[in-house]
């Protein structure tokens, strides 16, 4: 529905009274979407500039894609792991070369990535760096988002992703991010791993200083602690690099993926790093049903094909410079800072015209969606195929909410 109309008043008066409340939506039901549009139930289109948070990378409906998923449909879609499928192995040997490892453990959110990275990581400790049992701990990062089961929030400094939900589970220890010293300072012989976000992308697009994470890479090699890279949404071409560690001629342990390695189709995750580390895991000790399913390797390894390329990583990077540029523009026009790589950007708007969700709604009623995060931060994350024009259209958008706001 547009957020004047009442035409999708009953679809979302449904998901009111039967879907639990863990979303805070706007007010926009959408009905069908091509590359980087959405159109609602009433025929009203909008540009879409979230990506369903960096998992439509490649656009709504990405013609390969879609192709591979109905080619899929018609032949296999899932064994479980009990049996081989024919098209896992092409799919894991792709995303191994693409990544630059040996091996991938298949998942399917991204929260299950990072779940499974930590027990590896534990894994590890014990079989290779000899810690004792039970006495590992895993170093992250203050303002970290890597999901919402009881142990990613376990070491949260959100509070509303912990108020209530304890007991929590122990191992971890959090630093502030962005400040090699500190994280220095928490490392000691049972220290396993190191997980970051390369770029924070719930906090706020908060990018590191340049000198952090190949500072951090070498502490962990110097102390035999695995770093690992969560690039679930910084990832596959999002900042104008493959990778978000590219940016920095940093290569982590282990790259946890997701979002847009299922090409906006299904839920695909994976856990990639060598042989010595995923090595230890073994038969009864992790699993998925639908871990590495057929449908979801067949679309995965066309995601691998895509990213191969360098089309999008070249798109993002230029015209990332572009969409940096407009926002930039805005400061001192409502807009208090802009941060960010590639077509990836959080920017600050002065709280005197409002929440981030006040915005958000103002940019819906032009036809423009984004999200908010934190206070009064916007997220502009568009799918990779968007067009110079379109950006332009988004941003001039963007300052008319503004100059509303603050009349």
């Amino acid at each position: 529905m547009t957020i004047l109309d009442t035409g999708a008043d009953s679809a979302i008066a449904l998901v009111e009274r039967h879907a639990a409340h863990n979303y805070s939506p706007l007010p926009v039901v959408a009905a069908s979407a091509e590359g980087a549009w959405i159109t609602d139930v009433d025929g009203r289109r909008y540009l879409d500039c979230l990506a369903a948070y960096s998992a439509v990378n490649f656009g709504h409906r990405h013609p390969e894609i879609t192709a591979t998923a109905h080619a899929q449909l018609d032949t296999l879609t899932l064994v479980s792991r009990a049996f081989h499928a024919d098209n896992l192995g092409p799919f894991c040997a792709a995303l191994a070369r693409l990544c630059g490892k040996d091996m991938v453990l298949p998942m399917n959110s991204g929260a299950e990535a990072v779940e499974s990275a930590l027990k590896v990581a534990r894994k590890w400790g014990a079989d290779v760096k000899g810690v004792p049992s039970g006495q590992a701990n895993i170093i992250v990062a203050d303002n970290n988002f890597h999901g919402r089961t009881i142990s990613i929030v376990s070491f949260s400094s959100d509070p509303a992703a912990r108020d209530g939900f304890g007991p929590f589970t122990p191992g971890f220890r959090s630093v502030p991010f962005g400040h090699a010293a500190a994280l220095a300072r928490a490392i000691d012989d049972n220290t396993v791993a190191v997980l970051l976000e390369p770029i924070q992308g719930e906090a706020g697009i908060v990018v590191p200083p340049d000198t952090y994470l190949p500072t951090v890479r070498a502490l962990c090699t110097e102390h035999n602690v695995l770093l690992i890279a969560d690039e679930i949404q910084s990832g596959l071409a999002r900042t104008g690099y493959t990778f978000a560690c590219d940016r920095w001629g940093v290569v982590p342990d282990v790259y946890l993926l997701g979002k847009a390695l299922g090409g906006g189709v299904v839920p695909l995750s994976a856990v990639v790093a060598d042989r010595d580390i995923l090595g230890v895991l073994h038969p009864g000790e992790h699993g998925s049903t639908f871990g590495g399913n057929p449908l979801a390797a067949a679309i995965g390894t066309t995601v691998v094909d895509l990213l191969e390329r360098g089309e999008f990583q070249a798109r993002s990077a230029e015209l990332g410079e572009h969409l940096h540029r407009r926002l930039r523009g805005l400061i001192g026009e409502g807009v208090v800072a802009v941060r960010g790589l590639g077509l990836w950007a959080g920017v600050d708007v002065d709280p005197a015209l409002g929440t981030g969700k006040d915005i958000s709604l103002r940019l819906a009623r032009r036809g423009v969606l984004v999200k908010d995060t934190h206070g009064s931060t916007l997220r502009f994350a568009p799918p990779l195929v968007v067009t110079e024009q379109e950006i332009d259209w988004a941003i001039d958008q963007f300052a008319a909410a503004l100059r509303e706001a603050c009349a």
